[in-house]
């Protein structure tokens, strides 16, 4: 492959960038460079045109399709992708759990599907915004559970706004469980939803861990309303599929990954 690219001009590369963004959806420096045959100063310089032309999003070491911009769809319709993995997480990352933790579940179907496997013999204080979180463990009788109030925010079934935030500012947990719809190493972690991205902020303020669970589909994408840098998280747990890359960045960082 990288014989048939060598003599490639940049119009000629770009086509060939842009394809193998359409096909995996992300892409590193290096890789790119070994494709085509040319050097990672090239590539980059490539990656810079075609981002002035809002044709990539261009992150730490590599680029992201246009399409990994995030829009915001409804938590039923996303619950059933990638379920699989989304059960492997959540069985990775109830083994995080201790007896009488006081954790935060975020919104979310990861985090939902984190709450399903909660076991029902140790006790637990759970603080969430997600009204299906609350729901799934209302019947475990060893699960405290203070839900939040505020605006209902259909899309997700949770609820955000200043009454949210209120309370939150006067708790401190554990651990906080959250799931996002991007993750770069640039630009962090990142949501459909400024809103939902401006009560995440308090979780984490509220939070003396921070632990992401995440299917690798999120990798590379970014939504409209950011998080945090990636540097305020402490652990990641997603699939194997994430781009080999970005993980290394992540540990690079002292960031705990889990593969499942």
């Amino acid at each position: 492959m990288k014989d048939d690219h060598q003599k490639l001009n940049s119009g000629q590369r770009y086509r060939v960038i842009l394809d193998e963004l359409e096909k995996k959806g992300y892409a590193s420096v290096q890789d790119l460079s070994e494709l085509l045959g040319v050097s990672e100063v090239t590539i980059r310089k490539d990656l810079k045109e075609l981002e002035s032309k809002s044709l990539l999003l261009r992150d730490h070491g590599g680029a992201s399709a246009v399409s990994s911009l995030i829009d915001d769809r409804h938590i039923d319709e996303k619950e059933k992708i990638m379920v699989d993995e989304k059960i492997r997480i959540a069985n990775a990352a109830i083994q995080l759990l201790n007896k009488n933790d006081r954790i935060i579940i975020a919104s979310g179907t990861t985090l939902l599907y984190f709450a399903r496997k909660i076991p029902m013999a140790e006790p637990l204080t759970v603080i969430t915004s997600s009204v299906k979180v609350s729901l799934t463990l209302c019947y475990n009788p060893n699960v405290e559970i203070i839900q939040l109030g505020g605006f209902m925010r259909k899309s997700s079934a949770s609820v955000i706004g200043p009454y949210t935030e209120h309370i939150l500012n006067e708790l401190m947990c554990n651990k906080l469980f959250i799931g996002v719809d991007g993750i770069g190493i640039d630009f962090g972690l990142t949501t459909s939803n400024i809103g939902e991205a401006h009560l995440n902020q308090y979780m984490l303020d509220a939070a003396k861990e921070v632990i992401v669970l995440s299917d690798s589909s999120k990798f590379g994408k970014q939504g409209f309303g950011k998080i945090c840098d990636i540097d305020r998280v402490h652990h990641i747990i997603t699939d194997k599929n994430a781009p080999p890359h970005i993980l290394q960045i992540i540990r690079e960082k002292g960031i705990k990954v889990t593969l499942v």
